[in-house]
């Protein structure tokens, strides 16, 4: 990902309040620490290494190269001005004096650059991702939205062109897949704008402490009203267990994963909903006693390659990708992080941790 020119002159210029403050405040810390640490002597040993460590860290958390060169220039004065024998003035003829000057300036120099530099490389391979995530999710969308369609026009053109000819019973067959197909593409669509509103640059997540119970107890609710048959086991700690989080997002990830769990599990006679606190994380379980997911498949069940290699699973038509992708966005716009094993007594496992502190 190349930056255009425009873009260039403004990772070098861009000037904002924040990182002015940032700025100033850095520095104005690093000249009283070394105010406090002057004994006197004829040169501050100290002020060199802390205005590097200055300007270290006035490069890591500003967004521009200007405030670490500003930095620079206003650290090597100070130095050699504040700190350096002949205090408060400029003697290029002492003897090391030049020297200490073009060292630290240079030393400075090079700090702040390579330090933005490592910054704005973060960056574009940030936005790389982003990139890498988006065409994958259109590979799987063109998938999970196309099949469907496909059943729905044929259902409804069967029922259109002979609707003389078909029984009442056959009518309403076609008709109830097409109300079928209707909602699993209602949940596709939703399931994309949750994936397009977590990664959006301007998106943040309102976390409030939410009680566990009730959130697994929306969550199978939510659940069981499209797969009524589909049994559901719910354990929790004895104590009552708070959760910073947004409880919808965590909700909209249970269904997912036991949908998953149902679409994917083959027969599945148990689905299991569990949760433990352990040190600053809480973890959560969604077990089956299904088929378990394939070794070929399981290093990578999580990773985008996956729409690809697996975009069928057992009839034909159902794309776990989205879904997943879905869990991981939220999962790690929450700060934790998500697992896929196999059970040692069959069936599969799918595990996320959420923080259990706001952070």
């Amino acid at each position: 990902m190349k930056q255009t020119a425009g873009q260039k002159t403004e990772s070098f210029v861009a000037l904002t309040w924040k990182d002015t403050l940032i700025t100033v405040g850095i520095l104005a810390l690093a000249t009283g620490c070394c105010f406090l640490m002057h004994n006197g002597e004829q040169a501050n040993n100290h002020a060199p290494l802390l205005f590097v460590l200055a300007i270290l860290l006035i490069s890591r958390f500003t967004n521009s190269y200007f405030y670490g060169m500003f930095a620079s220039i206003i650290a090597v004065v100070e130095v050699n001005y504040i700190f350096t024998y002949p205090y408060f003035h400029f003697n290029f003829t002492l003897s090391g004096y030049p020297l200490t000057f073009v060292a630290m300036f240079s030393v400075s120099i090079v700090v702040s650059m390579l330090t933005t530099q490592i910054k704005q490389q973060e960056k574009i391979r940030t936005e790389i991702e982003k990139e890498q995530m988006r065409a994958n999710l259109l590979r799987a969308v063109s998938h999970d939205i196309r099949t469907p369609l496909t059943s729905i026009v044929g259902a409804v053109s069967a029922v259109a062109e002979n609707h003389d000819k078909l029984s009442e019973e056959k009518t309403l067959s076609l008709l109830g897949d097409v109300k079928e197909e209707a909602q699993w593409l209602v949940r596709v669509v939703e399931n994309l704008l949750l994936v397009t509103r977590i990664d959006a640059d301007s998106a943040k997540i309102t976390k409030a402490p939410e009680l566990v119970e009730e959130v697994f107890g929306e969550s199978v609710a939510k659940f069981k009203k499209r797969f009524p048959g589909a049994p559901v086991k719910i354990e929790m700690p004895e104590e009552a267990l708070f959760v910073p989080m947004d409880a919808m997002l965590i909700e909209q990830v249970l269904c997912n994963l036991m949908e998953n769990a149902v679409l994917h599990g083959g027969v599945v006679s148990e689905i299991l909903l569990k949760v433990r606190p352990e040190g600053e994380y809480a973890y959560f379980f969604v077990e089956d006693d299904g088929v378990g997911i394939a070794k070929e498949v399981l290093p990578r069940i999580l990773s985008e390659s996956i729409y690809r290699e697996n975009s069928e699973n057992i009839d034909g038509k159902r794309n776990m990708g989205i879904g997943l992708t879905v869990c991981q966005s939220i999962i790690r716009a929450h700060g934790g992080i998500v697992k896929a094993y196999n059970r040692k007594e069959g069936g599969a496992v799918l595990e996320f941790s959420l923080p259990i502190k706001e952070g």
